[in-house]
């Protein structure tokens, strides 16, 4: 009785997880992501999301009143290039996990700023 060829089989699965985990340096090199996140739009303080989270270019600008925490000792020094949230894309700008699809600014704040570990 043979064995009916089946598409699953270890010995395939092992050789594609290899080429794929093959590809992951080949993109970290090419710079792939660094391409694709210059072509992210900047945000706007006046998008709805960045204004209901106190979202500043500039973290002087800070609305005192509304986001007290951001006169304290510690809020003086919270800007998002020391986010956790945050990761350099470019000069002065980068991703944010908390408004995917857009660039923040370095020097900016918001509300949901946490520190890196």
């Amino acid at each position: 009785m043979t064995k009916p060829d089946c598409p699953y089989s270890r010995r395939r699965f092992l050789t594609t997880s290899a080429k794929g985990a093959a590809t992951i340096p080949l993109v970290s090199i090419l710079g792939i992501g660094q391409v694709w996140a210059a072509d992210l739009p900047r945000l706007e303080e006046s998008d709805p999301v960045a204004m209901a989270l106190g979202y500043v270019n500039d973290a002087d600008a800070t609305d005192i009143a509304k986001f007290p925490k951001r006169a304290s000792e510690e809020g003086k020094t919270q800007f998002c290039d020391n986010c956790l949230q945050y990761a350099v894309t470019e000069e002065g700008w980068g991703t944010c996990a908390i408004f995917p699809g857009k660039l923040v600014a370095g020097r900016g704040w918001c509300n949901v700023w946490v520190a890196k570990p």
